[in-house]
């Protein structure tokens, strides 16, 4: 799968609308076949940034998405509200959903 991890620091007077604001887009990359996840999560230390995290079944599926009418409309009306350009992570890992943190396990029935 690849999976993505990208940092968003969002203009304050945007930061408590983003998940508004990019409600669409989330949406719509959630529908896609080849999209296995794609969540977001706010900083506990700075309220102004957001953390995504995505992943694609393979390059087939990411390509897809890059290429999409939504992908397309997020690059026009997200931009504004942000203020730098996004950083991300982009990796492909030869697995297709979330391990278990074996050094953090929990026992049955807990």
């Amino acid at each position: 799968m690849i999976f993505i991890t990208a940092k968003f620091r969002v203009r304050p007077e945007y930061a408590d609308e983003w998940p508004g604001i990019a409600a669409d887009f989330t949406s719509a990359t959630r529908d896609e076949p080849g999209c296995l996840w794609f969540d977001w999560s706010r900083s506990v230390e700075d309220p102004t940034e957001y953390v995504l995290v995505e992943a694609f079944r393979d390059d087939e599926a990411g390509a897809a998405h890059v290429q999409s009418e939504h992908f397309r409309t997020a690059q026009r009306t997200l931009p504004p509200h942000l203020a730098e350009t996004p950083r991300i992570v982009n990796a492909t890992v030869p697995q297709d959903d979330w391990s278990l943190l074996g050094e953090m396990s929990v026992p049955e029935g807990k």
